[in-house]
């Protein structure tokens, strides 16, 4: 009878452990088998999706292709690709290369970044300084800040990585307002009518008020152990913040209340204890999907509405994605680029760049960013070099020194591409 009484007991608590639909491994079992009924399997093997394939067919691609900031989605840009340097911004050095991964803010008459004590500084379209001003203490500059800006008509918003998050008046370069935030920021700001949105490093998307700075919501995620070293991503579609934090969930938020729409973990419990090497590219969207990566191998399609996995590929990149049309495209971290079908997921082209390089010196290559404009890519690399690649055949056309160490990933504005190196930004027609 005892026995009987132990088993019974231990059936139920089995049943309670195995079944609480809120366990996070529950979850993670349940993502994984949905995950793999999705899967579109272009390759048997990791390995041979970093070799070579129909590397000299020909694709045909637009143009142009349209653009979205607040999907993150960059499409095709008009630049004539001269490369034919015309000015140069001039910020002091950062003490870490780090800094580069901020994205300069550019305006129709010049643009505005910062130096290395996080002062501000408005440039205009001839590389002059129209103002330049630091809202930081003396201990505060110490810490060198790196900043996030964005533009809500003639108010930026910034927030940093030492937990300020505040507004300047574009015109004057006066402060506006100063708040101080309980953890430092890690992302980009998106800005939505009368607010905007960043999330920090303890993994909070957190909504503020323009005019005044003052919080509207807050959404907390599972946080990590270790302090990651990527930028989060968001973007908004129609009434939703789409985003992602350390430990790889993306996470979609009513955008008036804050509360969770749904949530999907794509990666195992054990990424808690090791966020630091785990990176993530941007999120990108069409307005159905959102596709991103990691550099663990993984390329994602997740619906929009629902969070439900699409497909998924081994690819692994920290760049982010660019879509045109029905493809979507991509380059790995060993220099592999990838053309994708957007809606099948079945990978049509790779084309190995970083060939021209000796495996010696290849192994420690990687890439920083690409944009595409009139069928060309531009691509950046740690070694400061600016690739450009046929996008019909990728195949190389020009390889361009642009410094010794490490750039930013190129941008286009008005018919302009512009590269961050260390103490400069530089502007090429």
């Amino acid at each position: 009878m005892i026995k009987i009484i132990a088993i019974f007991f231990s059936l139920i608590l089995i049943s309670n452990c195995s079944f609480n639909s809120n366990s996070r491994i529950w979850n993670d079992q349940k993502n994984e088998i949905e995950q793999n009924e999705n899967i579109v399997e272009i390759f048997g093997t990791k390995e041979v999706a970093t070799k070579e394939f129909n590397s000299n067919i020909s694709i045909d691609f637009s143009d142009t292709a349209p653009q979205n900031l607040k999907y993150n989605n960059f499409g095709s840009y008009d630049y004539k690709a001269r490369l034919e340097k015309v000015e140069g911004y001039r910020f002091s050095k950062f003490n870490s290369l780090d800094g580069l991964n901020s994205k300069p803010l550019f305006l129709k008459d010049g643009l505005i970044y910062f130096d290395k004590k996080g002062a501000l500084l408005r440039f205009d379209q001839n590389s002059k300084v129209i103002w330049k001003n630091n809202f930081y203490s003396k201990s505060e500059k110490k810490l060198n800040p790196i900043l996030s800006l964005a533009l809500d008509e003639n108010n930026l918003v910034i927030v940093d990585n030492i937990s300020k998050v505040y507004s300047v008046n574009l015109n004057t370069g006066e402060l506006n307002w100063s708040k101080n935030n309980p953890y430092p920021f890690n992302s980009e700001i998106k800005i939505h009518n009368e607010s905007f949105f960043a999330i920090d490093f303890n993994n909070t998307l957190r909504c503020f008020k323009i005019i005044d700075g003052s919080e509207c919501w807050n959404l907390a995620t599972e946080s990590s152990f270790t302090i990651s070293n990527t930028d989060y991503s968001l973007a908004i579609i129609d009434n939703q913040v789409i985003f992602n934090n350390s430990i790889g969930d993306i996470t979609a938020v009513d955008i008036s209340s804050g509360l969770i729409i749904w949530q999907l973990p794509t990666q195992s419990s054990n990424i808690i204890n090791q966020t630091y090497n785990f990176k993530l590219s941007n999120l990108v969207s069409d307005g159905k999907s959102i596709f991103f990566s990691n550099n663990r191998n993984e390329f994602y399609s997740v619906d929009i509405k629902t969070g439900s996995l699409n497909w998924k590929n081994d690819i692994s990149s920290k760049l982010t994605p660019i879509i045109l049309d029905e493809f979507i495209l991509t380059i790995s971290e060993d220099g592999h680029l990838f053309t994708i079908q957007k809606e099948q997921g079945n990978i049509l082209r790779i084309n190995d760049i970083y060939s021209l390089y000796k495996a010696k010196k290849r192994k420690d290559i990687k890439p920083e960013g690409f944009v595409i404009a009139n069928n060309k890519i531009f691509l950046t690399n740690n070694n400061g070099h600016l690739i450009v690649i046929n996008l019909k055949t990728g195949k190389i056309e020009q390889i361009k020194k642009i410094a010794r160490e490490k750039i930013s990933k190129p941008y286009i504005f008005n018919q302009h591409l512009y590269l961050v190196k260390n103490g400069t930004i530089v502007k090429y027609d």
